[in-house]
């Protein structure tokens, strides 16, 4: 009935007086309405008897039901209304209303008021309040984690400008925290950054709850997560569940956000750092000095006190010996017999090449499993393109082919006879071609054919001036390694070296 919205406890005051005998233009002197309104209210009243001293002044329901009637002239249509279908898409885009109003302004000429796309966007759903429930935690019982962006430093040494990000480990009933700056979120830093915060609280919660990041949760999922193993392993070791947020929902961890919030608001502004090293002790310092000792606006009291008092003795105590943090993965065996972890190269049996299989990596050592049995244990390389090779994980004709090298096939034709040793030093004297598979074939025939049969047959290619594996092959297997050699076969020399064909013999081998 007025442009002013009067509450129902101004209303029972202006009718107070009315019943006490005041006129209009007493109330509107007092300040309470104004002569023409409280005119309207005492014709309403008197019209519901609402002045009669011998009736009660009726509840707030019934006097708003009758005062705060709607206006009978039709609304105006919103200025922002020839844009309602844009501005849907926009709120769907989650964008804010202060930026849908810039982009009204600025590209259609927009005359109304911020308040206009307000109304329009709380009409259409976009500004709907979401109510939320305040969580109570016992002391020791929960830790918040997240990672949040850091500072860019540039290492003054040298010069190597690097982003980092804030690893942040809230308790929840002290809101005591632990941080640390850190050049990565792999798995290898999550983990460290937990043992870490363990040791500096110098406990465990009963509890860590977590965002869904890879390092930690593998599917995200409201009922049924799946936790990566790495992360399970250590969870195990320390003692601790992890409990991570649905997906799309951080609320649930609201005190560590906060946490990273307070820390790139108050630590990160207006300071220098020299290197990770010192910004990393600029910041313990500044947990231990300034944000341990604050007033917390919730709690009203210092984290590190409430900490100290009360939530220190609730941590579970620390493991005796701290658990050995290995990175699980899963890695396909190549046709080389090695799978790639962290750049460098391990073998494996040659019997699982293209299977999946387990690699645990601890700092000094890197397992192998197939399912749950052990298959290899290597050293862990640290180096990019390294290799840990077991001959045993090799097929046996490459171990054999590595093995037998040119040494050793030289020892294994000296044993045979000098005409095998000389015929194995014309191969490899060869200029073009590696022979080492040819001497491995021919000094394999001691075990079938037997040292004296292959010395001899050595001795005919020699003497034919055929050095090769296919023809000592041929003479074996026809059995010419027996037989008489032919008239017109020029004889070996007996102080034969095995030469070329062309070279000249010693003068002393030619008078004999």
């Amino acid at each position: 009935m007025t442009n002013r919205r009067f509450e129902m406890f101004e209303y029972r005051q202006i009718l107070s007086q009315m019943r006490l005998g005041a006129s209009d233009r007493q109330i509107a002197k007092a300040g309470l309405i104004g002569r023409v309104k409280a005119g309207e209210v005492r014709a309403i009243a008197q019209h519901h008897d609402w002045l009669n001293p011998q009736h009660p002044i009726p509840d707030d329901s019934t006097l708003a039901l009758v005062l705060q009637r709607k206006s009978s002239l039709p609304a105006q249509e919103s200025l922002a209304k020839p844009f309602e279908d844009q501005i849907k898409v926009w709120q769907q885009e989650g964008i804010q209303g202060s930026t849908i109003f810039q982009t009204l302004v600025r590209n259609h000429q927009f005359q109304g008021s911020y308040s206009s796309v307000r109304r329009l966007l709380r009409k259409i759903g976009g500004n709907a309040p979401q109510a939320t429930v305040m969580l109570d935690f016992d002391p020791g019982d929960v830790a918040q984690v997240d990672f949040g962006s850091g500072p860019k430093i540039t290492d003054r040494r040298t010069g190597e400008q690097f982003a980092t990000h804030f690893f942040v480990m809230t308790l929840a009933f002290s809101r005591h925290q632990y941080a640390e700056i850190v050049r990565d979120q792999k798995v290898a830093t999550w983990l460290g950054c937990h043992r870490r915060a363990f040791e500096y609280f110098a406990g465990v919660p009963a509890k860590v709850m977590i965002d869904n990041l890879k390092s930690g949760i593998i599917k995200a999922c409201r009922h049924d997560p799946e936790v990566q193993r790495t992360y399970a392993e250590c969870a195990e070791g320390f003692g601790f569940l992890i409990s991570p947020c649905p997906p799309r929902d951080p609320q649930k961890k609201g005190r560590v956000e906060a946490g990273v919030k307070y820390i790139k608001r108050n630590f990160m502004p207006l300071r220098d750092f020299t290197d990770l090293a010192d910004a990393n002790r600029q910041l313990k310092d500044w947990i231990r000095d300034t944000a341990g000792h604050r007033i917390h606006g919730t709690t009203k009291q210092q984290p590190l006190s409430l900490f100290a008092d009360i939530e220190k003795d609730h941590l579970r105590p620390l493991p005796d010996a701290p658990p050995e943090l290995a990175i699980w993965a899963k890695h396909k065996l190549h046709g080389n017999c090695h799978l790639q972890f962290d750049r460098a190269f391990y073998s494996a049996p040659f019997r699982f090449v293209h299977a999946e299989l387990w690699v645990r990596a601890a700092e000094t050592t890197v397992k192998i499993f197939k399912n749950h049995e052990l298959l290899a244990i290597h050293p862990r390389q640290h180096k990019p393109g390294a290799k840990s090779t077991i001959q045993d994980h090799l097929p046996p004709e490459a171990v054999a082919y590595l093995m037998h090298d040119p040494q050793w096939c030289l020892a294994q034709a000296e044993a045979v006879g000098p005409c095998c040793s000389a015929l194995i030093k014309q191969l490899f004297n060869h200029r073009v071609l590696d022979n080492l598979r040819a001497a491995q074939g021919i000094v394999a025939f001691a075990k079938s054919a037997g040292r004296e049969r292959l010395e001899a047959a050595c001795e005919r290619a020699l003497i034919f001036d055929n050095p090769r594996y296919q023809t000592v092959k041929i003479i074996l297997a026809k059995g010419l390694d027996s037989q008489p050699l032919e008239a017109d076969a020029a004889p070996l020399p007996a102080a034969y070296t095995g030469a070329g064909r062309f070279c000249r013999l010693q003068q002393s081998t030619i008078i004999q």
